[in-house]
């Protein structure tokens, strides 16, 4: 192999283009006629042989595929000289020749085949980063999933370890190819050439793509196939893209143009060769793009309409505008319709948290899974700022309508946690589920790239919110408890000195309170603990101090009450002590402990 390719530029040069140089003249001689048919008979024995031989031409010595395409353009050299009236002679030479481009063109198929490099080389992995038996469940209807996981692949502005061409036909077999694919432009067999070229290399092309992993599926499988698979092929499809682009079809692109070189030989081949794997890929973008809109798949839309806006500038000089305008266009088509795929997934996901509804109330009052699966994934879709300000831009926003889009959904959110506080019949918890879950939100806002989307104002503004649902909270528990140790009424009417009856009323009333409260708070849940320990030091300044100034003035009134224990059960440490127990989602019943 290489030989052939290092005569063929001499192929038709020193005695063969010599001894044709006359042949417009020696042909209307009769002995000259005879001597061409005696050279025709000594080719056609020559090419003849060679096509009845079981072993192909290229793979024998490098001397017989050279004399074979000396010999094969001798007989093209005769065909174009002779003229008129040597019709039999001039069939006779055609006919060699056409046996000679058959044999050709079956060199060519296997020389390809036969020196095809590994569809998968050793230096490059195309095994997706992710773990595709990993799935997540991002369905409206599984709001208790609080684990969202966003960019499946990183969208790079350098191309990265993928970008570098490789051999896909062996170096050594490419001048073999040259010379092939020249001596059949020039025999005018340039149709059956590239037919040849693109069949073979066009199988290649779909093998790379399974060997990628990427299936052949028609739209109306995509849009049927269950959203765990979906999500799984989704992020191989961005892999597989980019890999295939970058280093397939720009190693494919080279392969053309070493063989016919730069033009439009190179174009057509290589755009018949890949057009049909291309188009498998972006088929199942569009079935993607033209599917139901789940939210659950928001994110491996956005990275897949990343993924195919990155790769333009590639595709485009990949596919020349006169014959691959048609690619380039239905990438550009594919494009849009993800990008309005994903405006409308965004409103379905808005939709979702409103129709996402309960008739019973969220035990412990504590943050909601709809607050945590909102919040998360609205965090992960301040990865994808950058897209989603340009997709979301409509006529007259600013240049941030991610921003105003988000606060759109964290107030849909603030109204849907509103009307399930409303499912709780005690007006306390009902704080302490708002206070919960809009401190969920802050935080959540406070310690991610959310801050900067969202800003510090609303920052400032949720947490206000969440303080004043603290204070509103305290009210609505503490107030008729601490309604029992306060100075007015203990005085009998017209009198100055305090009544036994009410004394031990009042004391009595407010045991059973407390205790009431613990019994019930202990089982409330605050997940914040900076928030949970605030909350309690609070309550105590509050309610600990007012308990220990009631007992230092009118505890002693109670002296020699028969069963005093039972008014004055806590003392002011018992109850300090029970505090600490508040809002750790464990009901529990007070015990006096008498110190």
């Amino acid at each position: 192999m290489g030989a052939a390719g290092e005569d063929s530029d001499d192929i038709g040069a020193g005695c063969i283009e010599a001894r044709l140089a006359s042949l417009h003249v020696v042909v209307a001689d009769d002995i000259g006629v005879g001597c061409i048919e005696a050279r025709l008979a000594s080719l056609h024995e020559m090419i003849v042989g060679c096509d009845s031989d079981q072993s192909m031409i290229w793979d024998r010595e490098p001397e017989v595929a050279s004399q074979f395409l000396r010999g094969l353009d001798e007989v093209r050299q005769i065909v174009d000289a002779l003229g008129e009236g040597q019709e039999e002679l001039r069939c006779f030479a055609h006919d060699i020749l056409q046996t000679g481009m058959s044999r050709l063109e079956e060199e060519l198929v296997h020389v390809l085949v036969q020196n095809q490099q590994p569809v998968v080389p050793d230096h490059v992995s195309f095994r997706s980063t992710e773990d595709d038996s990993v799935v997540e469940d991002f369905s409206s209807s599984s709001f208790d999933e609080e684990s969202i996981q966003g960019k499946a692949i990183q969208s790079e502005s350098s191309r990265g370890s993928e970008e570098y061409v490789i051999d896909v036909v062996h170096p050594d077999a490419i001048p073999d190819l040259r010379s092939i694919t020249r001596m059949m432009f020039l025999c005018s067999y340039d149709k059956e050439c590239r037919q040849a070229y693109v069949s073979v290399r066009k199988d290649v092309l779909d093998e790379c793509l399974s060997a990628l992993r990427v299936e052949r599926l028609s739209i109306e499988e995509v849009v049927q196939m269950d959203r765990s698979v979906l999500n799984s092929m989704i992020k191989r499809w961005n892999r597989a893209l980019k890999v295939f682009v970058r280093v397939y079809l720009a190693s494919e692109r080279r392969l053309c143009d070493l063989i016919f070189g730069e033009g439009t030989t190179g174009d057509y081949c290589f755009h018949e060769s890949s057009k049909s794997s291309v188009l498998q890929l972006l088929t199942f973008g569009e079935a993607i793009a033209i599917g139901p809109r789940r939210p659950e798949l928001l994110f491996r839309m956005l990275d897949m309409y990343e993924g195919l806006s990155d790769l333009i500038v590639d595709l485009n000089s990949l596919f020349p505008e006169d014959s691959g305008s048609f690619v380039v266009a239905e990438c550009h088509e594919v494009l849009f319709r993800l990008g309005e795929c994903v405006r409308a997934t965004f409103d379905e996901f808005k939709n979702a948290i409103r129709n996402n509804t309960s008739s019973t109330p969220f035990s412990g009052g504590g943050v909601h899974p709809l607050a945590k699966y909102v919040m998360n994934y609205i965090r992960t879709l301040a990865d994808y700022g950058e897209t989603l300000d340009l997709l979301l831009k409509g006529k007259d926003e600013d240049d941030r309508p991610l921003a105003r889009q988000l606060q759109s959904v964290a107030s849909i959110l603030e109204e849907n946690l509103e009307a399930r506080s409303t499912l709780y019949s005690n007006s306390a918890i009902q704080s302490l589920f708002k206070m919960n879950n809009v401190c969920y939100m802050v935080q959540k806002v406070r310690d991610s790239d959310l801050r900067g989307v969202l800003g510090d104002d609303w920052v400032r503004a949720y947490s206000r919110k969440f303080r004043l649902y603290a204070m509103s909270y305290e009210r609505a528990s503490w107030t008729s408890v601490l309604a029992f140790l306060k100075d007015e009424g203990v005085c009998s009417h017209g009198s100055s000195s305090p009544s036994r009856t009410v004394l031990k009323e009042r004391f009595k009333s407010f045991n059973l309170a407390f205790e009431e409260l613990y019994r019930t708070q202990t089982g409330w849940i605050i997940p914040n603990l900076e928030l949970r320990e605030d909350l309690k030091i609070s309550i105590s300044l509050r309610v600990i101090q007012a308990y220990r100034t009631f007992v230092w003035r009118y505890a002693g009134h109670l002296d020699g009450v028969r069963h005093r224990d039972s008014y004055i059960k806590y003392c002011p440490e018992d109850l300090e002590a029970c505090l600490l127990d508040l809002f750790e989602g464990l009901p529990k019943v007070m015990h006096p402990h008498r110190r």
